[in-house]
């Protein structure tokens, strides 16, 4: 795509495009694509394009409105404006000639009288909405890095292109980039499209470093001797492995549960995850020692057969009321009551270590245990294996760089991601109710020394 092309009597010079930087450009013009997402690796040119589609539209359409954003103004200042101003400079722009940057209104205005609007899109807890966009009205947007932003900050964004687009006969365009994650992009995107199930109105363009002919041979090689994650990550676009360093859980060992039969049996157990919402199931799960034999699912919310079903597994399996546990919050209140059973309330106090929670405190021990390959999930079809894996690879520590009580992200984060209740993962972990309170073993000889210290 090399030349110039005119608008409005000045030359403006056309890009030099990589082929998959060209099919998304094709995506980003035509008549049917309203989301897309571009990259899945690092180097493939992804900043540099989502600039491009926009700066190119607000240029051929007058008076229009555009975003681009990312989680945070501050990196979006630091690195995609930088790609920005470098295409401006590629195209021909000069600064104060035919656009001008107003870097306290965070806004760039080119002379035809289109402006793109810089903006944050961090979840923030105070405004889940984002309200903070108010109604704000937009032709288009790019977001950069939308691994980091949620899939209600997405749907937000979406929901606000509507600006001029029948007076110029558009349709609502959305592009962002992104590099492998484990969160709404690879739910939504990512995993359909390898199925081949992504919906028409959607598409996904896997570019890599080795897809960009522009890109330095030496960024190649330096990707080659990252960490091994890292690696299938950024250079060969691997979308199930995640670098996140706040993340509890290793991607391998999550799929390792499905497969450690050498998992020793032990005393019985029953965790149970109540659903609170009619989409939401109940979950209950049977458990040898650290096996999970069975899982029964459950689309009723009533207190009463849920009593009586986990009467007739504790018959059926022998299990002890003492050894069943079932989230206490909401309907699963009145089944603890009738069963007289142990009720898990997740915000309950950790009655040991530096935890926030209960709840933190459970899941931070699972994810010890099933790093270290402790745990068996021996009944799960494809569907559930892959949901558990996903839920798993959303637990991670809040505030990892900071100090104080450890805690992990909140559900309501966790929900805004998934668009549903993390309900086999909770029920996993609720297994941990038995190993954080367990009592200690010791032997004849250190129980007979503890005595006479007394």
């Amino acid at each position: 795509m090399k030349g110039q092309w005119r608008l409005f009597g000045t030359k403006i010079n056309r890009m030099n495009l990589n082929i998959k930087q060209t099919i998304a450009l094709d995506y980003w013009e035509d008549s049917q694509t309203t989301e897309q997402i571009f990259g899945g690796g690092a180097g493939g040119g992804k900043s540099i394009l989502g600039a491009y589609c926009i700066t190119k539209t607000a240029l051929k359409y007058p008076a229009t409105r555009w975003l681009i954003g990312r989680a945070k103004l501050k990196t979006l200042k630091e690195t995609t404006l930088v790609s920005f101003f470098a295409v401006a400079q590629m195209q021909g722009l000069k600064v104060n000639k035919h656009y001008t940057y107003n870097q306290q209104s965070n806004t760039i205005r080119f002379f035809n009288g289109s402006e793109i609007l810089l903006k944050d899109l961090f979840y923030y807890p105070s405004d889940p909405e984002f309200d903070e966009l108010g109604s704000l009205e937009i032709t288009g947007a790019f977001i950069d890095e939308c691994n980091q932003i949620t899939s209600k900050a997405w749907q937000i964004v979406q929901s606000r292109i509507r600006y001029k687009l029948d007076e110029n006969n558009l349709i609502p365009k959305l592009i962002g980039t992104c590099n492998p994650a484990k969160n709404f992009v690879y739910k939504e995107f990512y995993k359909p499209n390898k199925e081949n199930r992504l919906i028409d109105y959607r598409k996904f363009t896997q570019a890599l470093a080795t897809d960009n002919k522009f890109i330095s041979k030496h960024y190649i090689e330096n990707l080659s001797k990252l960490d091994e994650v890292s690696k299938q990550r950024l250079l060969y676009g691997n979308w199930e492995y995640d670098d996140d360093p706040s993340a509890l859980f290793e991607y391998e060992k999550t799929v390792d549960l499905f497969t450690n039969q050498f998992v020793e049996g032990g005393l019985k157990y029953i965790t149970c995850d109540v659903a609170r919402l009619g989409k939401d199931k109940t979950i209950i799960r049977i458990w040898d020692g650290l096996r999970s034999i069975k899982k029964i699912k459950l689309a009723t919310n009533r207190v009463d057969e849920l009593v009586s079903m986990i009467k007739q597994l504790q018959s059926n399996y022998q299990v002890p009321t003492s050894h069943v546990v079932v989230d206490e919050d909401g309907v699963g209140g009145g089944v603890v009551d009738y069963l007289k059973c142990r009720g898990f309330v997740n915000n309950s106090r950790a009655t040991s270590g530096n935890y926030a929670n209960k709840r933190s405190r459970c899941y931070f021990t699972l994810a010890t245990y099933v790093n270290e390959n402790k745990i068996y999930l021996c009944d799960e079809d494809k569907d559930d294996r892959d949901s558990i894996v996903e839920e798993l690879g959303l637990i991670k520590r809040k505030n990892f760089d900071m100090d104080g009580k450890l805690a992990i992200v909140g559900k309501e984060e966790i929900k805004a991601t998934l668009k549903r209740s993390p309900d086999e993962a909770d029920c996993i972990m609720m297994r941990m109710e038995f190993e954080v309170d367990k009592p200690k073993i010791y032997s004849p000889t250190q129980a007979f020394t503890i005595k006479t210290k007394r």
